[in-house]
């Protein structure tokens, strides 16, 4: 399809994508007939695959008896079943879930909730957001201001609200030499202690972290000890822990919630992507009860809103996968998956030249490429090897997740691997192989 003939507004204006009109598993199929390896599951996204019959079915069933009724006038009883299901597995201490339509969304009301709940608590001079440097946390206004990547904020510059942005959790260009992991790990969290005292710390609402950074630099690990300094640290100055686990939650680190493999619990927690594992749009915030009781005692409910809080279908979809979860024990399946991935990775680009760095956990994975290995040096940015990488792989019939400026905004590449959480041990393989031509053919060609 030429550019020319489409009225949609696409991501790209130059091009128009190939039309996809079937999926099966971990498999998507064009409108040409040809097939690829959903490696990234979209954006992270579709981590039971693609025609699940038990999603399929839930959603059929809930459009049969209500598809859309407005939370003002109505709840419904999907939406209270699938939040019991939430609190019921969620870190400790949550006690109610806020439904939106997708990360972004759930991001954006993290922020007003945080807000919110000094205002009722009688702390209105809190007012200022730290975050980290390379983060990432959805599109809204408010979700880029706190956003750490300079590539996307930089348009927008002027109206976002300002933002204090520390260093993110990144050994592989950051730990110092003769630095270990823990001592590393205490040095950020000293930093954050001290741009609260800048601020002042009856000034500061809330501290923002992915719990595995994901798209902007590319799966980035926590070292051990980190987040529970950082949590010391917030609660000492009467700080709120805000994490984002959009993307690397809901199973796809191994554990349901990434923070159990950290040993801390936010007071507030946004979720999405792989709730609803892309059947449909659905993210959602999980909420500490002192925050919720807080505004139940004071003014009775949070001022904010969306048309499509709690959608029907969308919850049915997003209950149904967790069914999925606990039926299938897809956590250890995931777990036992990212280890065969990791091996198949690591025996693949260890000694790769242009392989600065493989990362991740369970069935999230990312590929730091760099030009000069020993040096860590990036390639020209100029020279754009993340899109060219993409293009590579889908022309092999295979999508990952590429992204550029991994390093500062500006410099750096890295390939994000999300698979489905259902891809066997041959498929795994299959993703590496022809990611790995892809590599190479994408290096050459620059």
């Amino acid at each position: 399809m030429s550019n020319q003939s489409t009225h949609v507004f696409h991501r790209h204006l130059q091009r128009t994508p190939p039309m996809a009109v079937s999926g099966k598993g971990v498999y998507l199929t064009d409108a040409s007939g040809k097939s690829y390896i959903d490696a990234s599951g979209g954006a992270a996204v579709s981590c039971l695959g693609h025609a699940h019959p038990d999603v399929l079915a839930a959603m059929h069933a809930q459009i049969d008896k209500l598809a859309y009724a407005h939370t003002s006038f109505f709840t419904t009883e999907v939406a209270e079943q699938l939040a019991d299901k939430l609190i019921e597995t969620a870190p400790a201490g949550m006690s109610h879930v806020y439904f939106v339509s997708g990360g972004s969304e759930a991001m954006e009301a993290t922020l007003k909730m945080a807000r919110q709940y000094f205002v009722e608590i009688g702390q209105p001079q809190r007012q200022h957001f730290i975050a980290r440097r390379q983060s990432y946390h959805g599109n809204t206004l408010g979700a880029l201001a706190i956003g750490g990547n300079q590539w996307r904020r930089e348009p927008f510059a002027p109206i976002l609200m300002p933002v204090t942005h520390v260093a993110p959790c990144y050994p592989y260009r950051e730990q110092l030499a003769g630095e270990t992991p823990e001592q590393y790990g205490l040095r950020l969290a000293q930093e954050l202690e001290q741009a609260i005292v800048a601020q002042g710390p009856q000034r500061v609402i809330a501290f923002i972290a992915e719990t595995v950074g994901g798209a902007t630099a590319g799966v980035l690990t926590a070292v051990p000890g980190y987040f529970k300094a950082v949590r010391e640290v917030c609660d000492r100055h009467g700080v709120l822990l805000i994490l984002d686990e959009v993307m690397c939650g809901m199973g796809r680190t191994g554990t349901l919630h990434a923070c159990e493999q950290e040993g801390v619990t936010p007071d507030l927690m946004a979720v999405a992507k792989g709730l609803g594992a892309g059947y449909q749009p659905i993210g959602a915030v999980l909420a500490q009860a002192g925050i919720v009781d807080a505004m139940r005692a004071g003014s009775g409910f949070f001022q904010h809103g969306h048309t499509y809080l709690g959608h029907a279908v969308a919850c049915a979809a997003a209950l149904a996968v967790q069914h999925v979860f606990e039926r299938d024990q897809l956590m250890p399946q995931v777990r036992a998956r990212g280890d065969y991935l990791q091996r198949l990775m690591h025996s693949t680009w260890s000694q790769h030249p242009h392989v600065g760095d493989i990362r991740g956990r369970g069935l999230f994975w990312g590929i730091e490429l760099v030009q000069d290995r020993a040096a860590k040096k990036p390639f020209d940015p100029s020279r754009k090897l993340h899109a060219r990488a993409k293009q590579e792989a889908m022309a092999r019939g295979l999508m990952v997740y590429p992204m550029g400026g991994t390093v500062d905004g500006l410099l750096g590449d890295h390939i994000l691997l999300a698979p489905p959480f259902i891809a066997s041990e041959s498929e795994l393989t299959l993703i590496v192989e022809r990611l790995s031509v892809a590599i190479d053919a994408a290096i050459a060609a620059n």
